[in-house]
């Protein structure tokens, strides 16, 4: 289904006025080093289903676990298929092995069988018996249709521009926002506020009937929690507010999502050692939204979100956010590794995770 929204008629590429000065050449930079840069890879390896995909595991056998609260399906032998959380409507899959990298940034590769879908209704207990359960289940376990991960790997740099039936470009390499005339290059060096239809260049209604017009010096530009709107709700269609406090929906920032009742908090604000950081990350799956604290000017603000993947080659929990160091969307390690795990830049400002 297509979103409610107005829009204009979108060319192929939307052409940005350029900053003067400094501005100029740093984009003329950038096109420069992506020229010669490697085409980021999202590459399908051997599947490797077992459980209902195969129909050789023997019996399914369904699980109730704590910490949080949620649902695991196992296949005859014991594994994990599937993993569903109390009131989140994202589902963990297991699914053939994908291999995701980012080789213009990072040497960091992300191999996984899990994949990550929303589902049209929020778990409960019990559900598994459900009409609208079963129907979705049968259609996506083991189907190889762009889950959330896939989604947003067409977003990092170098990807190329994926257009709807009506011409709308609503993929491809993403920028974090415009140069900020009054920035530097070790502060606010781009400028944040850009949402998801500034990304894609469009006017767009909210259910509580606010209607947002992009800003053509933000084409093509999400930040942190515009692009996890992007993703999530344009893309996978998760209901969208208008701001943190108007709507029904995914808020606007990232303190607005880690702080709303929506889905499942897997690491509570409230459970974080002395130092601000939480006391244990174990629980973490595949597909949780993480939140941190980087900036002190923001007291209790929190303001910047990523999505986790989970851990790459060489045993690092990842996570994917848009980032101004990169200018969009990256796993890479420009300004700060993206790991959760150590005592890293962002392992020691992360403060809570939700499941959504």
């Amino acid at each position: 289904m297509s979103p409610k929204k107005k829009r204009p008629v979108v060319h192929g590429v939307t052409v940005l006025a350029l900053l003067a000065g400094s501005a100029y050449l740093t984009v003329e930079l950038r096109k420069d080093e992506q020229a010669k840069a490697p085409k980021v890879q999202a590459v399908t390896d051997t599947p490797k289903l077992q459980g209902a995909a195969t129909g050789k595991s023997g019996a399914q056998t369904w699980e109730r676990l704590k910490n949080p609260e949620r649902s695991v399906l196992r296949d005859g032998s014991g594994e994990v298929l599937a993993t569903f959380t109390d009131k989140a409507r994202t589902a963990t899959l297991k699914g053939p092995s994908r291999t995701f990298s980012e080789p213009t940034n990072t040497k960091t590769r992300v191999v996984t069988e899990n994949w990550v879908r929303l589902m049209p209704e929020p778990w409960r207990k019990g559900a598994e018996k459900e009409k609208w359960f079963k129907d979705w289940f049968k259609e996506f376990f083991g189907s190889q249709e762009d889950d959330i991960f896939a989604m947003g790997f067409q977003y990092v740099q170098d990807q190329p521009v994926k257009k709807d039936d009506e011409g709308l470009a609503y993929a491809g390499d993403a920028n974090f926002g415009p140069l900020n005339p009054n920035g530097s290059s070790g502060n606010d060096l781009r400028e944040e506020l850009s949402d998801f239809y500034d990304y894609l260049g469009i006017s767009y209604t909210f259910r509580d009937g606010v209607t947002a017009q992009s800003e053509t010096r933000r084409a093509r530009s999400a930040d942190c929690s515009g692009f996890m709107r992007l993703l999530l709700g344009y893309r996978a269609r998760y209901p969208l507010a208008s701001s943190d406090k108007s709507g029904d929906g995914l808020p606007r920032t990232a303190n607005g999502m880690a702080r709303s009742d929506l889905g499942a908090n897997v690491i509570p604000l409230t459970s974080v050692g002395p130092e601000g950081r939480p006391k244990s990350i174990d629980l973490l799956q595949p597909g949780d939204l993480v939140f941190f604290k980087l900036d002190a000017r923001t007291k209790q603000r929190l303001d910047h979100m990523g999505i986790y993947l989970g851990h790459d080659t060489e045993g690092n929990m990842i996570f994917l956010s848009s980032r101004e160091e990169v200018n969009g969307p990256t796993i890479g390690d420009k300004g700060g590794a993206s790991r959760l795990n150590g005592n890293g830049y962002y392992a020691k400002t992360l403060r809570s995770a939700k499941r959504l």
